[in-house]
């Protein structure tokens, strides 16, 4: 069975920046499609960031295209989140999931394609 656990969130100032870690556990990390998406209250879960199994490829929301970048260490099963130029309206609970079951070789940006969910993290950023 897979397990997702996020790390790296906290509570920072406009402009600063954060890293979010995602530590899989499993032997295949490698083969797992991953992402991240963020739920703030009262709103639906949105996609933030998407990487493929070599990490080769990524891809972003609009929101998070030029500040945000998404990489992973297939050796540590770890995929990262460093987010930059933090504003208030990225305050969420930011998540990772795992597609392990597709064949696709590009990651979803839709909550329902991904198989696994971690718990977690929050991400407060204050004016």
């Amino acid at each position: 069975q897979v397990q997702l656990v996020e790390s790296g969130g906290g509570l920072v100032q406009t402009g600063n920046s954060l890293r979010l870690s995602c530590v899989a556990s499993g032997r295949t990390f490698s083969t797992y499609l991953m992402a991240w998406f963020r739920q703030a209250p009262g709103k639906e879960r949105e996609f933030v960031a998407a990487i493929t199994r070599s990490g080769g490829t990524t891809n972003y929301a609009d929101s998070a295209k030029g500040r945000f970048a998404v990489s992973r260490d297939n050796a540590k099963n770890t995929v990262y989140l460093q987010m930059n130029s933090l504003k208030p309206e990225d305050t969420a609970v930011y998540y990772c999931a795992a597609d392990f079951r597709s064949r696709n070789l590009y990651p979803s940006n839709r909550p329902s394609d991904y198989d696994c969910w971690g718990q977690g993290t929050q991400v407060t950023v204050s004016l």
